[in-house]
């Protein structure tokens, strides 16, 4: 076994602290990856706060870059010192039409999770990213493109990725109009994605003090969700919106933005979401969800990135100060994403 270092939460709620723990050894096709910076998404602090005892000691992180340390006698892609990504996944079934497809986020046996989980050959419990070490499968680690700041690209692995996947599945691009709901982590790289594709941009949200920051960030428009003379000009104006509030809510006033046959793709997963029928009846639009990406979008996403010169605007704290970026994430303040130097 492999000994590390990290940060873990002993129970639910309580300020993570330094743990000593092990990885597996190698396999074959395993590479092992020095973590350099990791981000700290909203799915880390739900999960030292609201996850099952048995869990615990967690350990959280699940968007991550570094440099490879170790490879198993299998792996051809990889070599020591390369520079690498790894994203919330790292394992699938590698058989359903989904893995097939390289669409391993929606592995009809459900993909195996950075942390969260348990490995599907031997049954030991995932431990995420915040760690001087990682263990992961060959085919989910990722070359980390030339150029890219490595600080800024750790959340392209989760927040990237997620935000990437719709708005390449609804072929959003020149001449479209996109609309993105809410503007933290994941809402502020789809305005740049969307931005770099071509559309024409619109940020939808509560707080009149963001219109400066999304319009710096590219959008052409902002609309305050707030203000009903606002939200009733742009009646039926939009394509394709990408809502990436996490909170529930009704997201009625969205569907009547849409042009007929519009789609308004959910990111947020509460227990259910409550539209009013008639908003998607008029127009016959559509309401449709999504979560993560597969290999084939996440290596598209960072060529994107690379290409574009795209990255996450982040606030890096040493992994020491990891339970102030935690609790400096409750309260949203951050611009847009913490990451945390594990060097």
């Amino acid at each position: 076994m492999r000994s590390v270092t990290g940060y873990a939460a002993p129970a639910a709620g309580a300020p993570l602290a330094p743990w000593q723990f092990e990885r597996r050894d190698l396999r074959p096709d395993d590479v092992a990856v020095r973590v350099r910076y990791v981000g700290v998404c909203h799915t880390d602090l739900h999960a030292v706060e609201d996850s099952p005892a048995a869990e615990f000691p967690l350990v959280p992180g699940h968007e991550f870059v570094g440099e490879v340390s170790a490879v198993g006698a299998e792996v051809t892609r990889f070599a020591v010192g390369d520079a690498v990504a790894v994203g919330n996944i790292v394992d699938s079934c590698g058989k359903c039409d989904y893995c097939l497809d390289a669409q391993e986020n929606y592995c009809a046996e459900y993909p195996t999770t950075t942390y969260l989980g348990v490995d599907r050959r031997d049954g030991l419990p995932q431990r995420g990213g915040y760690s001087s070490e990682y263990v992961v499968t060959e085919k989910f680690v990722y070359a980390l493109p030339e150029g890219l700041d490595p600080a800024g690209a750790a959340p392209l692995m989760c927040a990237g990725v997620t935000t990437w996947e719709p708005l390449r599945r609804w072929q959003v691009g020149p001449g479209m109009k996109v609309g993105v709901v809410g503007l933290g982590g994941l809402g502020h790289l789809a305005v740049k994605f969307a931005k770099a594709l071509g559309a024409e941009v619109t940020v939808f949200t509560t707080s009149p003090g963001k219109e400066a920051p999304a319009r710096a960030l590219g959008a052409d428009d902002v609309v305050v969700s707030t203000d009903p003379a606002a939200m009733a000009d742009r009646l039926e104006r939009f394509d394709f919106l990408l809502n990436t509030v996490s909170a529930k809510h009704d997201p009625s006033p969205y569907l009547r933005a849409l042009r007929g046959g519009g789609t308004l793709c959910m990111l947020g997963i509460p227990d259910r979401y409550e539209p009013d029928a008639l908003a998607l009846l008029i127009g016959a639009k559509n309401l449709a969800a999504s979560g993560s990406g597969g290999a084939r979008r996440t290596r598209e996403m960072l060529e994107f990135c690379a290409a574009h010169g795209i990255t996450a605007d982040v606030e890096v704290l040493p992994a020491a100060e990891v339970n102030t970026a935690l609790d400096r994430l409750a309260r949203n303040d951050v611009r847009y994403r913490f990451v945390l130097s594990m060097d």
